[in-house]
């Protein structure tokens, strides 16, 4: 017997049939992708590095790293991503960011969920990236306190949206180098009060939207060691793929 929520999604997609996220083309339930839009998405998975999910182009032992996490060890300590940013999904998130469709975060939560399940498996507490609170007000929706809580449903684990705080402005990073990323984030974030006697020991899965050169995520990661997490991994929606030398 089909449920009353199943039916009422049912009438109304006779009255307005779903759309795709991207194209609008006609799909079967809505916060879907038409098969089209679907197959244009450069999801990533295995095989990969252990540390940050760099994407390899052939199959490698299961603890390898990538030539960056080689040089450098990262922050944090592991980190996964949906799919890679590029043309598609960087037009899936603008519209999620900054179009207020915000009735794309359950699918969303989904795909992290699938994307995340061995970090996820592992995390005691979900976190997403703070935003400033003059970003909050010209924004009117925090994305990534969304992503974190569609994936916090999907997983049933528990959300700390107010754990960590940006009580600094900084600005956009959109077009700064790495390291000018590393210095505009630094000292940017804070672990709340009301949190620090609690955080001892755990292990925290931090959520954003876009992963770029990772200064943000890594300044995070900082913070919530320093406050006595044991342990910080990285889940975001799109991850920026560059060449490694």
């Amino acid at each position: 017997m089909r449920s009353a929520a199943s039916l009422a999604r049912s009438a109304l997609n006779a009255v307005l049939p779903a759309r795709c996220m991207l194209c609008g083309a006609t799909v079967a339930e809505g916060g879907a992708l038409c098969g089209a839009c679907w197959g244009e998405l450069t999801f990533l998975g295995s095989p990969a590095c252990a540390c940050c999910g760099y994407p390899f182009e052939y199959e490698v032992p299961a603890e390898s790293l990538c030539a960056a996490c080689t040089r450098r060890a990262p922050r944090f300590d592991r980190a996964r991503a949906v799919f890679a940013y590029d043309d598609t999904s960087r037009a899936l998130i603008l519209s999620f960011k900054h179009a207020d469709q915000t009735h794309q975060a359950p699918a969303f939560g989904q795909w992290l969920a699938r994307a995340g399940a061995a970090l996820i498996a592992d995390a005691d507490l979900v976190v997403p990236v703070p935003l400033h609170r003059w970003r909050l007000f010209t924004g009117r929706y925090n994305k990534p306190a969304e992503l974190a809580f569609a994936l916090g449903r999907e997983i049933r684990k528990p959300v700390a949206a107010d754990l960590l705080q940006r009580h600094r402005r900084t600005r956009s990073q959109g077009h700064l180098s790495r390291t000018a990323r590393i210095r505009n984030v630094e000292g940017a974030f804070a672990v709340r009060e009301a949190w620090r006697a609690r955080l001892n020991g755990m292990r925290i899965l931090l959520v954003d939207d876009v992963q770029t050169t990772g200064a943000t995520v890594e300044e995070c990661a900082r913070v919530l060691k320093r406050a006595g997490a044991s342990a910080v991994d990285v889940l975001t929606l799109a991850r920026v793929i560059r060449p490694q030398s």
